[in-house]
């Protein structure tokens, strides 16, 4: 979607690096302090529940596309991680980081690939980031199925973080959704008094 409105400005390619860089940077300082805030208002079992990081990841790949959002999914856990571990407490845990890492980076794909659809049909958001929360949880059990024997994840104890986190998953399915047909709106909107 930023793509389109860059290219609708006609911006050089130095500009819309720059524009890029800034709002991935900014997605992943958002999905590493969402967390801490949600854990700070609701505790631990507030992160399970709501799911924080999902949103920037989900959003990044929407706004970004495909590979600018795979690098926010993938760097947010890792950055977390070496923040929060610095402080004595890793977010996510070491054992859950490489499944956190492909699980946002399919999130952030999945709605990448909706990104142009998205900047043309913004109903389209809708089901986008339904198709990343459905690919991004089966992929986390699958991985969990696969690795189960070397992982101290169990393909129990995700499927149970799963059916625990559908609050999560539910209250994005609504504001990533509201967040990305108010951005669109407003390219297009542009995009049209540019055109008159």
């Amino acid at each position: 979607m930023i793509e389109n409105a860059l290219t609708l400005r006609k911006v050089n390619v130095k500009t819309k690096i720059t524009v890029k860089t800034i709002v991935a940077v900014s997605l992943v300082i958002l999905a590493i302090a969402f967390p801490q805030l949600i854990h700070l208002v609701a505790g631990a079992s507030g992160g399970m529940t709501l799911l924080p990081m999902y949103l920037p990841v989900m959003l990044s790949g929407a706004l970004l596309g495909t590979w600018w959002g795979l690098g926010v999914g993938i760097a947010s856990p890792v950055f977390s991680y070496l923040i929060t571990s610095a402080f004595g407490s890793p977010m996510p845990m070491l054992s859950r980081l490489p499944f956190m890492i492909v699980e946002l980076a399919v999130f952030a794909v999945i709605t990448g690939l909706f990104s142009n659809r998205i900047a043309k049909n913004k109903w389209l958001a809708i089901p986008a980031i339904l198709l990343a929360e459905v690919g991004g949880r089966l992929t986390f059990l699958a991985m969990a199925g696969i690795f189960e024997s070397v992982s101290s994840l169990s393909f129990i104890m995700v499927l149970n973080q799963i059916l625990s986190g559908w609050i999560g998953l539910v209250l994005w399915l609504v504001v990533a959704p509201v967040i990305l047909i108010i951005v669109s709106t407003l390219i297009n909107k542009e995009k049209s008094n540019e055109q008159n």
